[in-house]
């Protein structure tokens, strides 16, 4: 994989397992799975995962393990709650990176790392947005976020409430 930078010179990709790697290539796992669940084929999570990490699974790191895992296990909950909140539109109608990009910052938020910031899933979905999708579409997904990703949800998740 290439080094990529942002239009302010961040790079995306760094260090071999940095953050920032990390989080491209959960992704890109996240937009594989999709595409193998719009196929309609079976979905292969650790080939998927190793395939881009281009180590063997057992050593790929646990956040793209998990994103992968915790969007499998949650995304017939997480897509109703995207759609609540799009305003004549629905999640299916968005492009695959754009879905992987939202999912991804769910997963993250709800599921993978506890006490992690909204600000910063926010921010992480703006950088890949701005690099992935076109140029206004950052746009589109910080106002979704903002209004899904909420300390409400978090506290009756952990409660073991219904959100």
């Amino acid at each position: 994989m290439d080094n990529i930078s942002d239009e302010n010179g961040t790079e995306l990709l760094g260090e071999p397992d940095s953050r920032n790697k990390l989080q491209k290539t959960a992704m890109f796992a996240i937009y594989d799975v999709l595409t193998y669940i719009d196929m309609q084929e079976p979905i292969d999570v650790q080939g998927i995962v190793s395939g881009l990490a281009d180590l063997p699974y057992e050593q790929c790191d646990y956040f793209v393990k998990a994103a992968v895992i915790e969007t499998l296990k949650h995304l017939q909950e997480i897509i109703p709650v995207y759609n609540t909140f799009m305003n004549k539109w629905t999640f299916d109608r968005l492009n695959r990176v754009e879905q992987a990009i939202l999912l991804l910052s769910y997963v993250h938020y709800y599921y993978i790392e506890e006490g992690v910031d909204k600000g910063v899933v926010i921010d992480v979905a703006i950088r890949l947005s701005k690099v992935y999708l076109e140029p206004k579409d950052y746009k589109f997904v910080n106002a979704i976020l903002d209004k899904v990703l909420t300390d409400e949800k978090r506290r009756a998740l952990s409660l073991g409430q219904p959100a």
